[in-house]
């Protein structure tokens, strides 16, 4: 069976107030990144359907908001269940739509995607808060945490089905109803599992629509139903919902991309580095918003370090026809590839900047890029400071702590960090000092759903894991009774 024909065994259907419809849109065609085949054609949703599926999403609110929380968890478990029943041929239909290899969708994505639904709905019921009490003469007051109510979810197209379950989990188990947009460029898992979903939930808890950002998203994000606006994407795309947003004065919940710093001291443990950057700064072909991107090695181990890195990394297997060997995959279109590409030009026609290996495009078919090392970089350089978002790696000497310090709070970026070293008060020392989400000692791009995964400064801010997320999901209200007394 081809990629096309597996892909039509799947419905490409809309899901709004519970009914599952074609688009009356444009219609958009759907790559395999790793051939540049068409493999698909979805309509995108309609402004008009847009709007249904709003209302629709706020008509369920009333009730769905008076669900219990154990009602809440079953209904999340049930689609844990779903996903996990289904989790060979949605890593399938993933693979194909990101070009990611097969293995590491179900090693990986699936997992992550049904754990997090399972820990949402066991947080919910077990969450935690001020204690009432008489804090006025003759008063009692309450805190609850209530649902906002619509809320409009917009995810990215690196790892599809996670962000999914990252954004409808928690939004879900909080009490809110959802309208759910996928990236246009990778809509194909959620919308295969939509048969199963309708089933489980009532009609219009759960909307997803497919479409652009400035057609679709715009009419989303603007409409006055919607109370929140959930995004992961670009910096440029946060401001654009900012912008939005302020009109109406809506909640936004962004995080919008990160330029990982890995801080190297000279008594780091250099093969625990070296396996760590050459995974985790080219995983999905390192277009993730925590990658291990940016390398700064101290002066006494940076020669060893971008020597031994630079072997690695050349022996990192990608666009090979037996899938099951490939570590990497492509990159999720040829404007992005194109995209890295120009930034390595940039890069190397700085005189001070080394190639040490890749830092080419892939001849044969797909949008691959080779994974690149770059050494010799500088602090001022545009491949040390932007996102490139793309299966590059930049390395910088430094030589003082302090010096390292101030270089990685410079960024404008804050999402995630990392430090190397057997000093473990050095390395608290360093870590309470950087300003990011996420700091790792001696490990990198290690999610689990208990713990929160959020950005400070242009990374945005809330938290797509943890308890943490119920709380950017729901709303403090205080609750005074007054009373006579009695005795």
């Amino acid at each position: 069976m081809s990629d096309a024909e597996f892909v039509a065994s799947f419905s490409e259907k809309h899901v709004i107030n519970g009914d599952l419809l074609h688009g009356e849109g444009a219609t958009q065609n759907i790559f395999n990144p790793a051939t540049g085949e068409v493999i698909a054609e979805v309509a995108e949703t309609s402004l008009a359907q847009v709007a249904l599926a709003v209302n629709a999403a706020n008509a369920a609110f009333s009730r769905w908001s008076r669900t219990t929380p154990a009602e809440r968890a079953s209904v999340l478990l049930r689609i844990a269940d779903a996903i996990e029943k289904q989790a060979h041929s949605l890593a399938q239909l993933e693979a194909i739509n990101c070009g990611k290899p097969l293995h590491q969708a179900l090693k990986d994505d699936l997992p992550a995607a049904v754990d997090v639904f399972r820990f949402f709905a066991g947080a919910v019921r077990c969450q935690q808060g001020q204690l009432s009490g008489e804090y006025l003469p003759g008063h009692t007051s309450m805190v609850r945490r209530d649902p906002l109510g619509v809320v409009a979810s917009i995810a990215p197209w690196n790892y599809p089905l996670m962000m999914s379950a990252w954004k409808i989990a928690p939004a879900l188990a909080a009490g809110n109803t959802v309208v759910f947009k996928p990236s246009e460029h990778t809509p194909l898992t959620i919308l295969a599992l939509l048969p199963a979903l309708q089933e489980i939930l009532p009609p219009g808890v759960l909307n997803v629509i497919t479409g652009s950002g400035e057609g679709v998203g715009n009419a989303l994000v603007s409409h006055p139903h919607v109370r929140l606006i959930s995004l992961t994407g670009d910096i440029v795309t946060g401001q654009r919902i900012l912008q939005a947003a302020v009109k109406t004065v809506k909640r936004t919940h962004l995080e919008l991309g990160g330029k990982a710093p890995v801080i190297v001291c000279n008594d780091a443990d250099i093969d625990d580095v070296v396996q760590a950057v050459s995974c985790w700064g080219y995983y999905n072909a390192g277009q993730d918003c925590t990658s291990a991107c940016r390398v700064y090695a101290q002066a006494g181990i940076y020669e060893r370090l971008v020597e031994k890195l630079g072997e690695a990394v050349s022996q990192l297997s990608f666009a090979r026809k037996n899938d099951s060997e490939n570590f990497m995959g492509p990159l999720i279109s040829a404007r992005q590839r194109d995209r890295v590409s120009s930034f390595v030009e940039r890069a190397l026609s700085q005189p001070h900047i080394e190639r040490i290996t890749g830092a080419a495009s892939h001849s044969g078919p797909g949008f691959y890029y080779q994974p690149t090392l770059l050494a010799g970089c500088l602090q001022s350089d545009e491949i040390v400071q932007r996102e490139v978002f793309g299966p590059v790696v930049s390395v910088t000497r430094f030589d003082t702590v302090q010096q390292v310090v101030d270089w990685a709070n410079e960024s404008e970026y804050g999402l995630a960090s990392s430090v190397w070293t057997q000093n473990i008060d050095l390395a608290m020392q360093i870590s309470s000092h950087l300003q990011y989400g996420t700091t790792w000692i001696n490990t990198h791009f290690s999610l689990v759903s208990e713990m929160p995964h959020g950005g400070l400064k242009r990374s945005g801010y809330g938290n797509d894991l943890s308890s943490y997320s119920l709380q950017d999901y729901s709303v403090v209200r205080h609750i005074m009774a007054k009373f006579k007394p009695q005795f």
